[in-house]
């Protein structure tokens, strides 16, 4: 389904880009770099790029329907104005988990907002997907070291969220009140072929998964089926996210945290921004509704 092989199309080589994210008010793309503690806009028709500062390791970036973003930092949710680079605090999930950190995150369709934390050493099981709707933070899955995602199913029917360690991807029924029920094994990656990392769906409702330490990404069927692997000239691909005018252009964020001074040298790519093209689309982001 791919079109070309993925290129650099930004050239950061930073320790951990995550979060990506198409931003149809301004024909954007933004995603964060989460060591780094940056927010970064790339336009692609322009070759426009910008960057703010972080004041903590930021996960994620999502517009908000008021305007601005909702920003994802280890100290909590806050509200990013990228016309100041000011962030004001919102609420904070985990006030007695300083060694948490925000990770992952989407929008559903009535704009309520769905993030993961985790342990920030990668190793406590301490990390949890939440649901905030601008007033309540509702935790909604059991605790793992590692969340990743949520993605939500065109329909809006459907929310997948993985374990990175753990090496799954459950899908469960999302109902209309926010309630996650039926949860079930989608599909389990074998560690050998890398960490399911961020997810996203696309229009015919198939989920693309990022792999850390797994060279490439993967396009799975609604049923679990494996479809397709895109394979990346660096091994770790945290997350995907379509763009451009028609939802076709693929962005995918990388990472070099995991690379030795060697490694560095194998993957000269490693931390940078990619794109390529697909033939089905992506489907259009909500705005978080707060």
């Amino acid at each position: 389904m791919a079109t070309n092989e993925p290129r650099s199309v930004w050239s950061l080589g930073a320790p951990l880009l995550e979060g990506p994210v198409w931003v149809a008010r301004d024909n954007a793309l933004w995603f964060v770099d989460i060591k780094g503690r940056f927010v970064h806009r790339y336009d692609p028709a322009s070759g426009g790029r910008q960057s703010w500062d972080a004041p903590a390791q930021v996960g994620f970036v999502l517009p908000m329907r008021s305007g601005g973003f909702v920003a994802g930092l280890q100290t909590g949710l806050a509200r990013f104005d990228p016309a100041d680079g000011s962030f004001a605090p919102l609420i904070d999930p985990e006030p007695d988990m300083p060694g948490n950190r925000l990770n992952d995150a989407t929008v559903d369709a009535a704009g309520r907002l769905w993030f993961g934390t985790m342990d920030d050493a990668e190793a406590a099981a301490t990390g949890r997907i939440y649901r905030y709707d601008g007033k309540d933070c509702v935790a909604s899955t059991a605790p793992v070291s590692i969340t990743n995602g949520p993605a939500i199913s065109p329909d809006g029917r459907t929310l997948y969220h993985v374990d990175t360690l753990g090496g799954t991807i459950h899908a469960c029924a999302l109902a209309a009140d926010g309630t996650l029920t039926d949860t079930r094994l989608f599909a389990q990656i074998d560690r050998a072929d890398g960490y399911p990392d961020g997810p996203v769906c696309d229009a015919e409702g198939c989920v693309w998964i990022g792999l850390y330490n797994g060279w490439g990404a993967r396009r799975y069927s609604p049923a679990g089926e494996l479809l397709e692997t895109v394979r990346f000239p660096v091994s770790a691909i945290t997350k995907l996210a379509f763009g451009g005018p028609d939802l076709r252009t693929v962005f995918a964020t990388t990472a070099a945290k995991h690379l030795d001074a060697a490694g560095r040298e194998r993957e000269p790519l490693a931390g940078d921004l990619f794109s390529f093209t697909v033939d089905v689309p992506g489907v259009a982001g909500v705005e978080a509704a707060f």
